[in-house]
């Protein structure tokens, strides 16, 4: 079924539609990592929460993100994957939109003022990960302009959607996607930015 010129066709209509889609790409042996329809708070965890607090923080996204925050709560990312440095997402709208992400790695004399700053601070691995850190450790790890969180000059955005702005509500979806996916797994943003959290 095609929908691409049929704007009244449901919710439902289309995550049906892409579910039936991602499932062929199963079948072909990609593996696909859907966000779920989101209840409540987008982001619950410190990790989260701090991931999307540090990007609505900035102007020059902060009047496009509300965009995706729908697409992200409904279940219209049918697939997000952090790897190093980048972040592949396909996102349902009036077809599947592949979207790509791409993030500087963290300054390795960023990083090593990072470790210094948080020496003694952090209990354990596994304390780090929970977000259960001194209130020094959370400042220098979220800290806007020197913590772990990328500047936008850091970010390069792309979708293949028809949507002239560089950031779309599919991006934006994403990007409130990967607050999610922190929730879950916050070592993944080490990865993202290229560290090793084990330092």
């Amino acid at each position: 079924m095609s929908y691409r010129w049929a704007p009244y066709v449901s919710v439902a209509m289309r995550l049906a539609n892409a579910e039936m889609k991602m499932e062929k790409l199963r079948k072909k042996g990609k593996n696909i990592q859907p966000v779920e329809k989101i209840k409540g708070k987008i982001a619950k965890t410190f990790w989260g929460r701090s991931w999307c607090e540090h990007l609505e923080g900035f102007s020059d996204y902060s009047n496009r993100l509300p965009r995706g925050r729908t697409l992200a709560r409904n279940g219209s990312i049918c697939h997000l994957a952090i790897k190093k440095n980048q972040i592949e997402a396909m996102v349902a709208g009036s077809e599947i939109y592949q979207i790509k992400i791409t993030i500087k790695p963290l300054k390795k004399d960023l990083w090593q003022i990072i470790k210094k700053k948080c020496v003694g601070g952090v209990g354990s691995v596994l304390e780090l990960l929970q977000g259960k850190l001194s209130d020094n450790v959370m400042k220098t790890v979220t800290d806007p302009v020197a913590g772990l969180f990328p500047q936008p000059s850091e970010i390069k955005l792309d979708c293949d959607c028809p949507d002239w702005a560089t950031m779309c509500k599919h991006v934006a979806a994403v990007l409130y996607g990967v607050g999610t996916r922190l929730d879950q797994s916050p070592e993944l943003l080490f990865l993202l930015r290229n560290v090793d959290h084990m330092d």
